[in-house]
């Protein structure tokens, strides 16, 4: 048994309109799957498919008050096109972020309710990867997060630092997902996660219980009751694993 990374959750009081604007940053179509859900996926795409990880945006009542621990970074092909995408996403809604970066090459942006995303300058491992370079996840200890999520997921573990670690689909395609060591504290839930999803024919209680011997924890975001299942991973970090497909 195993699962895959097929999509991330954004929390938003407009899921619409934070749907919109990730759907013209990254050039990817929208569709919906019911009232308060905004899908953003590649135009044309037969989901799941490690080639893309795609945004499922959920309305919620909260507004954002804490730095995301989770965020995506956008990769570009040179300089003129970093400097190109920050002006158009600017122009869309996304407005300049302080989390303390300091002075570096990549620029971080937020986008119209505050959740924070990277444009990265031009970088080789990212080429011809898609708009979406990574996934980066902050944490404590990266070791760890790559012990658990290279066993949770059939994805290969690529790079293990103390400060980082780094894991893709064993298809060698779609975006990295990167564990970041910062000194942040985990405060409240988290406003953006990761979904996993069993492949078709296993079993999602089994998967599950799987999950949770490798040191994952039933959490509790208030989401009633739902043909998903909510866990954290040692760190606290919540996912979602999803039904089968």
């Amino acid at each position: 048994m195993a699962t895959r990374l097929v999509q991330i959750t954004m929390k938003a009081r407009d899921d619409s309109a934070v749907g919109r604007f990730w759907a013209e940053a990254l050039g990817w179509g929208l569709d919906s799957e019911g009232p308060g859900v905004t899908n953003v996926e590649p135009v044309g795409f037969v989901y799941p498919d490690p080639a893309a990880v795609c945004i499922d945006v959920l309305a919620v009542p909260e507004p954002k008050t804490v730095k995301n621990r989770v965020h995506v970074d956008l990769a570009t092909t040179s300089v003129a096109h970093q400097t190109e995408l920050v002006a158009r996403l600017k122009e869309l809604g996304a407005t300049p972020a302080d989390v303390g970066q300091g002075d570096v090459p990549w620029t971080v942006l937020a986008d119209p309710e505050g959740n924070e995303f990277c444009v990265l300058e031009p970088r080789e491992i990212y080429r011809d990867i898609g708009p979406i370079a990574a996934v980066v996840v902050d944490c404590a200890d990266p070791r760890a997060m790559a012990r658990f999520w290279g066993e949770a997921m059939d994805w290969t573990v690529h790079e293990v630092t103390d400060d980082h670690a780094v894991l893709r689909s064993a298809k060698g395609v779609g975006p990295y997902l990167e564990f970041l060591r910062t000194p942040d504290v985990k405060t409240g839930w988290n406003r953006v996660h990761l979904d996993l999803r069993p492949y078709p024919g296993d079993d999602k209680p089994a998967e599950v219980a799987r999950l949770e011997a490798l040191g994952a924890t039933p959490a509790d975001v208030g989401q009633g009751d739902v043909p998903w299942t909510v866990l954290a991973d040692p760190e606290g970090n919540e996912f979602c694993v999803l039904t089968p497909l």
